[in-house]
Order: structure tokens, then sequence, then C-alpha cells
């Protein structure tokens, strides 16, 4: 069968918004579907849907019907904050988040019922959000969500979440520290949310199940590639996954205004190519990816371009030239301390967790 992926993508995703001065802005996701429409991706091996929203009823999966509650009123009135000052309450809020957490679930039914190999939800990766609580511009968790349908609906029990955000995925991690469901996050350390510390490890049937990468300021494309290159494949080797779920925040992308990473098209581009081998080695193929931070709009729509493009494998040769143009021009940061700062971390990382999980050092 001819290997397809999906891009899920609804006009309702435009209402997940906060205001026009705020950095989460969701016409990013529609900058990268024209993207790809420009390449002509959408040829059979690829294709567009667009979701249905999700129902409180999914949500109770993982949030409270009390915080669920006070969402709905507070986007009713669209004043205030949903936290302490990061998130707007809006009118319309509430119906754009049951839209991409609604991305989030199609992708994983669209898997398991073996309709495509492969499913992107750009509007997903919502990872603050913990079960009772909103954090940074994020309402509710998708990834939990769909963690929660796959475990229910089709009994599944070895689930990884690849979270490349350039902020810790604390909320996910939160929601599974007590499970052996697999998150490794790989981000910057020392700002928002202030979590994700090499000794996070999970508790009790947990633990060993949380994995954390902080990585310091100016990480460069070879640092971080070779630091997921020594975490991440040997775990999910080990890990023997049914589903890779991705979180492909690129807020890491050097021209970023948030987070303080090095990190470049190219660096997207080669996590991508892993992660799709990773899905193909051992999880049958089965990948869900979805979106996250990013906040330079350009940027991040041609990084979720390009990795869509390396996913679906679905670049028509007459589209080479302009798919090329997608990737940044002229710049290499390198720091040497960097590199060295990143090697102790991997070492520390690895000396925690990887006896867990009988692999070697």
């Amino acid at each position: 069968m001819t290997s397809v992926t999906a891009f899920l993508y609804t006009d309702a995703y435009l209402t997940y918004q906060f205001g026009s001065g705020h950095p989460f802005q969701p016409k990013r996701e529609k900058y990268a579907l024209d993207l790809l429409k420009e390449l002509n991706v959408f040829n059979g091996k690829a294709k567009h849907l667009e979701p249905l929203p999700a129902t409180s009823k999914d949500l109770l999966t993982v949030h409270t019907k009390e915080y669920i509650d006070y969402v709905q009123r507070m986007c009713v009135e669209g004043h205030g904050y949903l936290d302490s000052g990061d998130t707007p309450a809006t009118k319309g809020l509430y119906g754009g988040a049951l839209s991409v957490v609604g991305g989030s679930l199609l992708g994983a039914k669209l898997i398991l019922e073996g309709e495509v190999d492969h499913a992107f939800n750009p509007g997903g990766g919502l990872h603050h959000a913990k079960a009772d609580r909103a954090s940074g511009f994020c309402v509710f968790n998708d990834i939990a969500v769909a963690v929660r349908y796959l475990q229910k609906s089709y009994g599944l029990k070895r689930i990884v979440v690849i979270d490349i955000d350039g902020h810790h995925g604390d909320g996910t991690q939160e929601i599974f520290y007590h499970e052996p469901i697999l998150t490794i996050s790989t981000h910057r350390t020392g700002i928002f949310p202030g979590t994700g510390y090499v000794n996070e490890i999970g508790v009790g049937n947990g633990k060993g199940y949380s994995v954390n990468l902080p990585l310091p300021e100016g990480t460069f494309h070879e640092a971080y590639l070779h630091s997921f290159k020594e975490i991440i494949p040997p775990l999910v080797e080990a890990y023997e996954p049914e589903i890779i779920i991705t979180q492909f925040g690129v807020d890491g992308h050097y021209l970023d205004p948030l987070v303080g990473l090095a990190l470049t098209t190219k660096t997207y581009a080669e996590v991508s190519r892993i992660i799709h081998d990773l899905s193909h080695n051992f999880a049958e193929g089965k990948l869900l990816v979805v979106g996250g931070g990013g906040y330079s709009v350009q940027a991040v729509a041609r990084c979720w371009a390009i990795m869509f493009a390396t996913i679906s494998q679905a670049l028509p040769e007459e589209s080479n030239e302009k798919y090329n143009q997608l990737f940044d021009k002229d710049f290499d940061f390198k720091e040497k301390r960097v590199f060295g700062r990143v090697e102790d971390t991997v070492k520390r990382l690895k000396e925690r967790v990887f006896p867990l999980h009988d692999l070697d050092l």
C-alpha cells in the first residue's frame, strides 16, 4: 500500500488566538499549508483534511470538568486571563481549542484505522496545559487527549511522545509522570516553565519514562543533533512503541524571539528524517506529528513545510527548486563551550535513565 500522510487543518484553528499583539499567531499554520500547496505535495501521497472539533467528553479524559467549564465561561465573557497572564480568554478561543484537539484526535484515528501512515496537526502541540489549568498559551492538552484516546479506543500501551519544542513540555510530563508513557523533551534550560531538568524521571510506574534533555542558550545545529541522536533513538528502540507522537515546536529556530537556541531549517529537516525513520523501524510507520511553539511566523511555516515534505515524501521533482528556497541562507553559529555543556548534559542524562531501560551508557 502506498504511504499516505495527512495534513490536518481547518480555518477554525484561526479562532485559537489571543489578539494581534500576542506572540502566538495561528496564521502560521495556514502559511505552512499554503507553502505545501505551492510545492504541489497534495498529489496522492499526501492529502489535506479538515477535522471536526473535539467534544467536552473527549476533554474529560484528561481535564477536570471544573476547568473545562471555567474556560468555556471565561471565553464567553472574552476578557481576563486563563492563567497568571500569558493566556488571554478571548471570544472564540474555546471553540478554537476544541478544533485543535479534534485535529490530533482525527490524526490518531486515521493512523490506527490504517487510512494514513502519518498525520500532522499544526494547530496541536499544546504541551503546557495541565489537567486543571491553562499555561503558556496552551488551553487543552491535545497530546494527552490523543494518548488517552489511543489507550481507550485501541488498547495501546506503549506510546512515546517526543517533544522538540524550545520550552519544556511540562503539562504532558505532569499528566503522565506516574505512568509508563515515554515522554522525551529536548528544550532550552533556564526559561519558562522552569522545569525539565535531568533529575525529573517520573515516579512509581512512571520511573524512567520521563526523560528531559535541557540545552543551554546558543545550542546550535551540530550540538543539538549530537544530543538528539545519543538519547532519542536508543530509548525509542528499547521502548518498542506502538506509535510515535512528536510535538514539533520550532521555537528553537535562531530567528525565534523567545527561546535563544540557534537551530536552523537544516536541523529540523534532519530531525524530521530521524523521527520518520524511527517510526518505520520501531512503530510500523505510525507517526502523529503536532505543532507547538514558534513565534517567527515565516520561519515556523518554512520549518513545518520542510518537515511535512520530509515525512510524506510527497515532494514532486519539479518542486525541488522551490523547496530548497525554504532553507535558511548563510547562518552558521558554533560555540565550542556550548558543545561541551551539551555533552555533559547527555552524559548525566544517560547515567540516570539508560540503566532503567537496560541500555549501556
